[in-house]
């Protein structure tokens, strides 16, 4: 049965066709798309329950919106969408989140080159062909071949974006483990390790009766076409092609199938042979002890049920499954020395956090600040866009309104510090919003770049070190701006900006947005060996987005941050101690 979620995916999918199908993003069906979702994210109810009298009622559904839901929940599809869908399959969408390739361009490629996949562009590029379209040249052509290499499009071996793998993931095992016949269920492979991009969706389920759960499987929305099924394991496609596997264990099982299915191959064959080395057998049935004459006796079972009871067997410290990448962690388990990691249970505060004040947030202040509250967060800072994002930004003025509006606001939680803040714009050289005196002003800044991403490495790594070497500036946000598989971030001297954030005392955002991640994980274990501070945050721009923490601290732990580091973690008046922020 479909759900909410399923509604906001169908927004999603027809606001994104209607996208290429009107070739622009700002046209009026597609904007009623998007305010069609915005309402009913605000709204909270279950819409699939309502009627289309019922959905129009809600602010920012129209009728014909309201229509397409209703046809969605009675029919299981909308012909609309359908129409779209075969006016652009997976294969032209994929070349449309390529960087320089809008929705004019593909319409170009399309009609002028018969450019319908990634394999027909490549070949386009190599003959030089799409210099000879109209607005485009030598250098867009240079652009968009540049933006395939470092999207890592060029291989054989396609991978998905997390962002795009994760929801599914989640939403699926959501799915079984509301079913009484599934005792536990999980997504295993890179995509728990929070890898940045996977090859397919491996999802683990515990279940005493197989064909039930595979019958459950091939009932989901997310299935386009079943490549197999049996009675303990079915693999789909989802309609944009991602591989979907499930499998079904005996609970017994469970915790040695998901310790094998997670990986990776490197760590598992490390746990193999410490496994050997104590004559004993791992393999994705639990840890084995053969008889001792090789007879054909039973094989014992020495743990199998849960992961955390075959590293102690082992005699290893539990390796969190982020880092199970055999850099070492095997031997720090095996030592005893992994770090005291960070968990989200120790975040105190969300310090990049957008409120409608910022033309691309949706929630207001109100909501926003008691959506924190609510998560009992001891300290938030409200870091709206600053005025160079002439889109999303704000004037002085506007600001100082803004100020009084959240200190106004925050009285109704007298026990949780809101700070008044700003996310700062690093122009092309490091400039900066506003004066230097108007920015001393703000209680805490997050300055991160947004534009100009092809300036070359030397002068990417200048500006940053520029904006992190000013006094106002508290933290560098989503490091190189990059969208994950569809916008390649800025080329910079990793090294030279970690000693910049080192020597300037300001701290690294780990920003837990899907598709940012950013600094990344190896970027993350580079700090951490050098002692910069981090701060993990949402980027939140609704109520709905502060689940995110969940992904950066996933993300910190994958670059081994202990807790100390991460400035988001400290108690209220050590943090407000470092901003130089008065304590209450």
């Amino acid at each position: 049965m479909a759900s909410t979620r399923d509604v906001l995916d169908l927004l999603d999918e027809l606001a994104m066709l209607t996208t290429l199908k009107e070739q622009s993003p700002q046209s009026f069906k597609v904007r009623a798309y998007e305010n069609a979702k915005q309402a009913i994210q605000g709204d909270g109810r279950d819409v699939t329950q309502l009627s289309a009298t019922e959905l129009t009622k809600i602010k920012g559904i129209g009728k014909s919106t309201a229509g397409k839901i209703r046809e969605f929940m009675e029919h299981g599809e909308v012909e609309k969408l359908e129409q779209l869908r075969a006016e652009f399959p997976p294969s032209v969408v994929e070349l449309s989140r390529i960087p320089g390739v809008g929705p004019k361009t593909l319409a170009l490629m399309r009609s002028e080159l018969d450019i319908q996949d990634l394999d027909g562009l490549k070949a386009a590029l190599d003959a030089k062909k799409l210099r000879e379209l109209k607005g485009l040249g030598a250098k867009a052509e240079e652009k968009i071949g540049t933006a395939i290499e470092r999207l890592g499009l060029s291989g054989k071996d396609r991978r998905r974006s997390i962002g795009d793998a994760m929801p599914l993931a989640e939403r699926l095992v959501a799915e079984l483990l509301s079913h009484e016949i599934v005792s536990d269920a999980l997504y295993c492979g890179s995509l728990r390790r929070m890898s940045e991009t996977i090859g397919d969706v491996d999802i683990t389920v515990a279940s005493t009766d197989g064909p039930g759960v595979m019958a459950i499987v091939r009932d989901q929305s997310a299935v386009h076409e079943v490549i197999l099924s049996g009675d303990t394991k079915t693999s789909f496609l989802t309609r944009d092609g991602m591989q979907v596997d499930v499998r079904v264990v005996s609970a017994e099982q469970f915790g040695a199938a998901t310790l094998y299915f997670t990986g990776s191959k490197a760590h598992n064959i490390a746990m193999r042979q410490r496994a050997l080395d104590r004559g004993l057998l791992l393999n994705e049935y639990g840890l084995l002890r053969k008889p001792e004459d090789d007879t054909e006796g039973d094989t014992e079972i020495v743990a199998s049920e849960t992961e955390e009871a075959i590293y102690e067997a082992l005699d290893m410290a539990y390796v969190p499954p982020v880092m199970r990448e055999n850099t070492g962690e095997v031997q720090a388990s095996i030592d005893d020395s992994l770090p005291d990691l960070v968990q989200v249970a120790h975040i105190r505060g969300d310090l990049h956090y957008h409120t409608d004040r910022s033309g691309d947030g949706r929630s207001t202040v109100e909501d926003m600040i008691a959506e924190a509250a609510g998560r009992g967060y001891e300290y938030l800072a409200i870091t709206d866009h600053g005025e160079d994002l002439a889109i999303n930004g704000s004037t002085a003025e506007e600001m100082l309104e803004h100020r009084e509006h959240i200190s106004e606001a925050a009285k109704a939680h007298p026990d949780m510090t809101v700070l008044w803040g700003c996310e700062l714009n690093i122009g092309a050289a490091g400039s900066l919003d506003y004066e230097d005196e108007f920015r001393a002003r703000f209680d805490y800044t997050v300055a991160s770049v947004h534009s100009h991403y092809d300036q070359s490495v030397r002068d990417q790594t200048a500006r940053l070190i520029a904006a992190i070497s000013d006094p106002t500036v508290n933290s560098i946000g989503h490091l190189t701006g990059r969208y994950i598989g569809r916008r390649p971030g800025i080329e910079i001297d990793v090294d030279v900006v970690l000693e910049a954030l080192f020597q300037f005392d300001k701290a690294l955002e780990v920003n837990g947005a899907l598709q940012r991640l950013d600094a990344a994980s190896d970027v993350v274990r580079k700090a951490v060996d050098r002692g910069v501070k981090l701060v993990i945050n949402t980027d939140s721009h609704h109520v709905s987005e502060l689940g995110r923490i969940e992904y950066g601290v996933k993300t910190a732990q994958r670059g081994w941050a202990p807790r100390e580091l991460v400035v988001n973690t400290w108690p209220k008046k050590k943090f407000l101690d470092w901003i130089g922020h008065p304590v209450d």
